[in-house]
């Protein structure tokens, strides 16, 4: 995969979904709301392909066809995996800088060009949280680590939309150096599960720090249904992605994806 060069990013694009219902406070058990939902998820600002293709996202115009169907195949292989189920996947790279983020907001895109799915795309990346800026939001009421040491704010006011129809982000908020104390939490898991649980068209996308030299993806790998490792074509070695892709689950990992550049 090729993303294209960085770009400078214009009108951000921040508003929770007054819609959409999300729970307050601690999760507690599920309560599955009926898809008819995703009518009502209302798109503040929907950006235009010049917009999109700053922000580095796939689109369904002639000039991105060729990428959008690359991010489609690995939707097609993590819906087969999922069994008609919706689930909870992973991205996260071999090393830093081998474009991790992008993918893990990409493939969460592809997911949203089907009307009947909605995404959203959490940020799990605590030393370079990057999703905020690179969909050009301004979290302006925290995100993930905010509610998760300050529960009582609850998580509606972290979900914000990007500018993509169906697509939401949680960002990461207030920035930590360890994720190990969050991610491993009951209140980590029993978020992500209600997340995912309370809408059955709801698909969620971690985007994860670096395996190698850190402890967090492989903490986070067991919150997750399944796990996409992206490897940086041309930096990381054959024997590291056979040694980084050894720490999950045979029966989680989705493969392999090979991203030209950061």
């Amino acid at each position: 995969m090729k993303p294209s060069d960085e770009s400078l990013l214009t009108e951000p694009v921040r508003a929770d979904d007054p819609d959409l219902g999300e729970p307050d406070g601690d999760a507690g058990l599920p309560q599955t709301v009926p898809s008819s939902t995703i009518a009502r998820m209302t798109e503040p600002r929907a950006l235009v392909p010049q917009q999109l293709e700053q922000r580095r996202l796939i689109h369904r115009e002639a000039g991105g066809r060729a990428q959008s169907d690359t991010f489609r195949e690995i939707r097609t292989r993590l819906l087969g995996m999922g069994g008609g189920r919706n689930f909870t996947t992973l991205v996260a790279a071999v090393s830093p800088r081998s474009g991790a983020s992008f993918v893990a907001r990409n493939l969460a895109a592809a997911f949203a060009f089907d009307e009947a799915r909605t995404s959203l795309l959490i940020d799990c990346n605590l030393r370079y949280p990057e999703q905020h800026r690179a969909l050009g939001v301004e979290p302006a009421d925290g995100g993930l680590i905010d509610y998760l040491e300050h529960p009582a704010q609850g998580i509606r006011s972290k979900i914000y939309a990007t500018g993509v129809p169906r697509l939401r982000l949680i960002p990461v908020g207030g920035a930590r150096e360890n994720g190990g104390e969050y991610f491993s939490s009951f209140r980590m898991r029993a978020l992500l599960g209600e997340l995912q649980n309370r809408y059955p068209d709801r698909y969620l996308f971690l985007d994860g720090p670096a395996i190698k030299g850190s402890p967090d993806a492989r903490i986070l790998s067991d919150l997750a249904d399944f796990v996409v490792v992206v490897a940086g074509y041309g930096r990381d070695t054959p024997a590291a992605i056979s040694q980084t892709a050894a720490h999950f689950e045979p029966e989680k990992l989705a493969g392999v994806v090979f991203n030209q550049t950061p």
